[in-house]
């Protein structure tokens, strides 16, 4: 937690700040049961398809779900203006980051060493296709909320909105790279550059870095 941080959740809150608040609690609700549909889906077609970066798409799913909940929990009740709820928050979010990195990174490599090709999911691709278009207005909205509460940890679940999104446009390439041109390899590589971006991101919530009025 930086010190700015810490001012701006001791002062008095402002009205702006209040609202702030409620949008970002009703953006995380959003995001849980949009996640919780979406890792069901995808880890349904990749377990179908053998598509590794598939049900890493839908386990990150379900870690961003988490997440989103704990900003849920941080910003309801006595909770609302506490420094020690922030930094658990923050902490709790960081740490989801860290659970889908070593699985992904795992299976990927297995992947590539045995040379296992993933079949054809058209149901993946229309899947990560949402989220291709989705992910990113979720995790602006809730990057520019973050600045205005001073919350690292609400940065953090909107960062990984945008991993999430960065990973449906990696495993839609791979997925189509497979589908149309029979590039298998493209599913695994296109795993291990999101679980990379996943511990890199991790550490800097970890750290408390990343909040513009935060720093």
């Amino acid at each position: 937690m930086t010190v700015s941080s810490q001012h701006a959740l001791a002062a008095a809150p402002s009205a702006e700040w209040l609202t702030a608040a409620r949008r970002a609690r009703v953006l995380s609700w959003i995001s849980l049961v949009w996640m919780g549909l979406e890792g069901t889906i995808a880890v349904t077609a990749g377990v179908l398809a053998g598509s590794i970066a598939l049900v890493a798409f839908g386990i990150d799913s379900a870690i961003e779900g988490f997440a989103s909940l704990v900003i849920v929990w941080r910003f309801t009740g006595h909770r609302l203006l506490s420094e020690v709820a922030e930094q658990r928050a923050q902490k709790l979010v960081a740490v989801q980051f860290f659970l889908l990195a070593p699985y992904v990174a795992a299976e990927a490599g297995h992947a590539l060493v045995t040379g296992e090709q993933p079949e054809t999911s058209w149901l993946g691709i229309a899947l990560v296709t949402t989220s291709l278009v989705g992910m990113p207005v979720l995790g602006v909205a809730k990057r520019r909320l973050a600045d205005t509460l001073g919350s690292v940890a609400t940065r953090g679940e909107g960062t990984q909105n945008l991993l999430c999104a960065y990973l449906a446009a990696a495993v839609l390439a791979g997925l189509l790279g497979n589908a149309l041109f029979g590039l298998w390899w493209l599913d695994p590589v296109a795993a291990l550059v999101v679980a990379g971006v996943a511990v890199r991101e991790g550490l800097a919530s970890w750290r408390g870095e990343g909040c513009a009025d935060c720093c």
